[in-house]
């Protein structure tokens, strides 16, 4: 493990065990991957991107709920995963989240691709039983397998399903449904709620432990245009976060992923992301008795 400028940096996850946090510990760490991208690549740039904005000085590190990430003992940048490639990156990826959450820290990751969900996820799964996933996106991400890829980033829910280690899926905001991943919401007992049928005046009964995962097209490109898949009709920026503010149950982990970089304008969708930090993290350590 190395220093570069105010973050640690981990070059090979076994060095995770360096690195002693305290239970509870929100643990933010960038998995740059994207290799598993169907349509474009950007995704990996992300982390360094969203790292860049949160400390650029436009805005200070305060989540709305009073919680102040640049002084709080809860909240640790352990910096970005250095990543072998394909299948071996999965594995590297479980290795590191799993030693983070055997320190009882809970892991906040920056994608990436939505396919880097799954190994952090399946390492959770065991620490944690009977996780409830809330997945916020324009995508259900249920294919069985997607351009002879059964690891894209359009399959890792199919795969946490597949292993029978989640209590309960739900989905909110999607807009990009088709006859075959119907099939998979009906396969794997999915509760989806399509952006069409979604009213925020409904509150979504939740239960812990519980998993978060944002993919950015959740939102309308209006909000969040530096997105690989423009899905327009989604959410606005303050509907997620509301719906982020509302949690109740104990959030042991969380991931935000899916910005591309290389389609953002002005820093728009990066300023949403670094949003989406402080506000994830707020809750996660407000639930800290």
């Amino acid at each position: 493990m190395r220093k570069k400028g105010n973050y640690l940096m981990i070059d090979n996850p076994d060095n995770i065990f360096n690195t002693e946090l305290n239970p509870d510990t929100v643990a933010l760490i960038g998995i740059p991957f994207d290799e598993y991208s169907s349509f474009m690549r950007g995704p990996a740039k992300a982390p360094s991107a969203i790292r860049q904005t949160l400390h650029n000085g436009s805005s200070n590190l305060f989540a709305e709920n009073g919680v102040n990430l640049e002084s709080h003992s809860l909240f640790c940048d352990l910096g970005d995963l250095a990543l072998p490639r394909g299948e071996d990156a999965m594995t590297a990826i479980e290795t590191a989240v799993g030693r983070l959450a055997e320190q009882k820290a809970r892991v906040l990751a920056l994608g990436g691709d939505h396919a880097v969900t799954f190994p952090v996820v399946k390492a959770l799964t065991n620490t944690h039983d009977n996780l409830t996933i809330l997945h916020l996106d324009a995508h259900p991400d249920l294919y069985d397998s997607y351009d002879g890829s059964r690891f894209s980033h359009a399959c890792p829910f199919a795969r946490i399903m597949e292993t029978g280690r989640v209590k309960r899926l739900v989905q909110v905001g999607i807009r990009g449904m088709n006859d075959e991943q119907r099939r998979q919401v009906d396969k794997f007992g999915v509760t989806c709620i399509e952006m069409k049928d979604y009213r925020s005046k409904n509150p979504i009964v939740l239960e812990g432990p519980l998993y978060l995962s944002v993919d950015m097209d959740v939102l309308d490109p209006a909000y969040a245009p530096g997105v690989s898949h423009h899905e327009p009709g989604g959410m606005s920026t303050r509907k997620v976060l509301r719906l982020i503010q509302s949690i109740q149950c104990p959030i042991v982990g969380a991931d935000i992923v899916e910005y591309n970089p290389d389609r953002d304008v002005n820093g728009m969708t990066a300023a949403v992301a670094a949003k989406l930090v402080k506000e994830i993290a707020g809750v996660m350590i407000r639930q800290v008795k």
